[in-house]
């Protein structure tokens, strides 16, 4: 509690260490109007914000009727949110869990102040939680807390990216200290090759949603085992299944210490599935056989894949598994060939695949669109030899994106007017956006303008304040984006840089391109952003291209790179941009929300049919690039192609087909489209009401019928 806040607004440190104001405009707006230059300084961080509000400013505020009004408004919504029972999960399956769900992943996308997410896995599971908060549905969450996060991005002037770890201050993040039950904590053990390493835990609240995050940077652990923790995916794959016992081992240990009693255990990803082995050690300890340990441990568990290639997934060694786990088999009571065998891939035995490992443990798995659950099922159709390749035991949940962190709040309150008042609570019903195409065409039109000229403004912001720095030169500013212009189409390309993701496929005819972009009367803009990872030196060189490309003069400024790719710039991207480009290799995206964020902001989808894209495309709110099934040795020539014809014949012409008043009325029905496909098949809300009902409750159900 920062004691000089004034008693009448005394609860905005509390509001402020729960992430729940992120996602409700009231709230949001609260902070924004305390102090707005501190709002933006701190990249919209309120627990910064306060700790660098002077008191006078704080006591000034307590006696500002607007700001009065919005702060009764904010906690009385806080408050209603975090203690209603009408919700979703109350109304329809009240009684029907013993226990919380127990959400495990590697990193958690929640706000830009808690930099412990990479890309797309984080993102979701951030959604996840914050969507399990307003369903009502009991879950909580167990990660990492990287002290040093992922990296902050910049970009030489060559174009090559240079990584930046910065520790995070604890003191200006919406985090604190696990409350431990009396006579619990504060620190949990794990034995990693014959030594204890300590774990203390975090605890970050989201409305009613507790997640807790481990951390081995205590005093007790040797400085190596400190450093366990620090960073997110690192390369070394020693350390990276030192930090994957920790999350899956220590993360059981650590809900155990809290007295907690989940009734169903999600492992998001491969990462976690050592999570399954620590329950089955539990159920073996407690009486079990391990045949009857295993029964007990799948009955529970639901384990989600997310990787369409053999290479994105986490496979050790067997020497490592031999090191790290010489005793664990015999705590199974099992021996070594059965143990390995578990994590066994391929006939070779000579790796220990952490994906096999989840599949096997689980009896409810699931891919994360319905094109990518048919890859899996033919992926791993190994495990299940006697069984035909559509019969394989492994279903989908299409992701989805959590329609309150993203959606811009101009287009939410103009959509609310129309629409009605419980547009969140009910936004995966088709029926309530029936009447989207009854909001004026001029009115869409003008909330896309005001948000494409925010994003440009923040990234002139970016640009200027770089330039301030004194450390770049005018070259990399425009390449850094201080031409563009908001006045002219503008394609998005932003994610992580990854030699599937083709972020040079746009480049391949460049005599092209420039006539594209160089239009006099049609002018075409292109966004880059995204980081690389540290270790993939060919993604590195694919950005410097794209960097290179928004350095040449022959492209007129029109093409940009925007440096340090998070969270905030995510969102003025997504909801900024006119058209969001993807063209990802086929069947090597599961299913990619980027475009899905995008959509529900009215920024139709261009994209090869790969992914949610597959599913989603029906014509009408975006664009597909060519076909859905290509020679795979030409495809980049045949994909180019495609792009180049649709941008030429389809998406410049419609854009910039104007009535008499300026208003683009053919586009903006595109743009309703996408955000009602997009609100109600790709949401968050109808993504965890299919893990609920689909897996959780099965799941629920069949815990109990295997209980001793």
């Amino acid at each position: 509690m920062i004691s000089k806040i004034p008693e009448r607004i005394g609860r905005l440190d509390e509001l402020a260490n729960n992430l729940w104001w992120s996602w409700h405009h009231d709230a949001r707006n609260l902070f924004a109007t305390l102090d707005y230059p501190l709002w933006r300084a701190s990249s919209q961080n309120p627990v910064k914000q306060l700790r660098e509000m002077t008191p006078d400013k704080l006591l000034s505020a307590s006696r500002d009727r607007t700001i009065l009004a919005l702060y009764d408004s904010a906690i009385a919504a806080f408050d209603a949110d975090v203690s209603v029972r009408d919700c979703w999960f109350a109304e329809k399956y009240a009684g029907r869990f013993s226990g919380p769900v127990a959400f495990f992943s590697a990193e958690f996308a929640l706000h830009k102040s808690l930099p412990i997410y990479a890309g797309g896995l984080g993102v979701l599971a951030g959604d996840i939680c914050k969507e399990a908060c307003d369903l009502g549905l009991p879950l909580i969450g167990i990660g990492f807390m990287y002290p040093q996060g992922y990296f902050r991005q910049r970009i030489s002037a060559d174009g090559w990216q240079e990584e930046i770890y910065e520790y995070l201050n604890f003191e200006e993040a919406p985090i604190s200290p696990c409350a431990w039950p009396e006579g619990c904590g504060p620190l949990v053990e794990v034995r990693l090759a014959g030594r204890l390493v300590h774990i203390a835990v975090w605890e970050v609240r989201l409305g009613r949603v507790r997640l807790y995050l481990l951390d081995t940077n205590v005093e007790e652990n040797a400085p190596g085992d400190r450093q366990l923790s620090a960073r997110l995916y690192t390369a070394d794959r020693e350390h990276r299944m030192q930090q994957e016992i920790v999350l899956g081992i220590g993360g059981v240990r650590v809900l155990r210490a809290l007295g907690m009693e989940p009734c169903v255990w999600h492992a998001n990803e491969g990462h976690t599935a050592f999570m399954m082995l620590e329950r089955l050690r539990e159920e073996v300890a407690a009486g079990s056989s391990f045949e009857e340990g295993m029964a007990r441990t799948q009955a529970s568990s639901v384990f989600t894949t997310h990787t369409p290639v053999p290479a994105g997934h986490d496979i050790f060694p067997v020497e490592l598994i031999d090191r790290y786990f010489n005793d664990y088999w015999g705590l199974l009571g099992t021996d070594r060939r059965t143990f390995l065998q578990l994590g066994q891939a391929d006939v070779s035995g000579a790796s220990f695949n952490m994906t096999a490992l989840g599949l096997r443990l689980a009896r409810q798995r699931c891919g994360v669109s319905a094109l990518h659950g048919r890859v899996t099922r033919r992926m791993w159709h190994s495990l299940w030899p006697g069984v035909k390749e559509e019969k394989v035991p492994i279903s989908h949940v299409t992701n989805g994106v959590h329609v309150p962190t993203w959606i811009a709040p101009e287009l939410y309150q103009l959509c609310e007017k129309h629409l009605g008042a419980n547009l969140m609570r009910e936004c995966d019903d088709e029926h309530i956006w029936d009447s989207i195409v009854d909001i004026p065409d001029a009115a869409i039109w003008a909330v896309r303008r005001s948000l494409k000229r925010r994003l440009i403004r923040v990234i002139l912001d970016k640009a200027q304040q770089r330039w301030v720095d004194r450390s770049v030169t005018g070259e990399q500013i425009v390449a850094f984006g201080a031409l563009l212009d908001p006045d002219k189409l503008t394609i998005g390309f932003a994610r992580r840089f990854a030699e599937y993701k083709r972020p040079a496929l746009i480049f391949r005819d460049l005599e092209r391109l420039k006539k594209i972009v160089g239009d006099r009367w049609r002018p075409v803009q292109i966004i880059f952003a995204g980081k690389s990872h540290p270790a993939d030196f060919p993604s590195k060189h694919l950005l410097q291209q794209a960097f290179n490309m928004a350095r040449n003069r022959d492209f007129l400024g029109r093409i940009a790179f925007v440096e340090d790719y998070d969270m905030l710039l995510s969102r003025y991207l997504v909801q900024g941009v006119d058209v969001w480009l993807n063209v990802p290799r086929r069947l090597q995206e599961a299913c990619g929300t980027s475009g899905m964020k995008a959509s529900l902001n009215g920024v139709p989808h261009f994209s090869v049919r790969d992914g949610w894209w597959h599913e989603g495309y029906h014509g009408r709110h975006g664009w597909a690039i060519g076909e859905e099934t290509v020679d795979l040795a030409k495809e980049d020539e045949t994909d180019a192609a495609a792009l180049y014809q649709c941008l030429e014949e389809k998406i410049v012409p419609l854009y910039y087909r104007r009535d008499r008043s300026g208003v683009p009325q053919e586009w903006i029905q595109v743009v309703k489209n996408a955000i009602r496909s997009a609100a109600t098949a790709f949401s968050a809300r109808r993504m965890l009401k299919e893990y609920t009902e689909r897996l959780y409750l099965p799941a629920a159900e069949l815990r109990k019928t295997h209980q001793p």
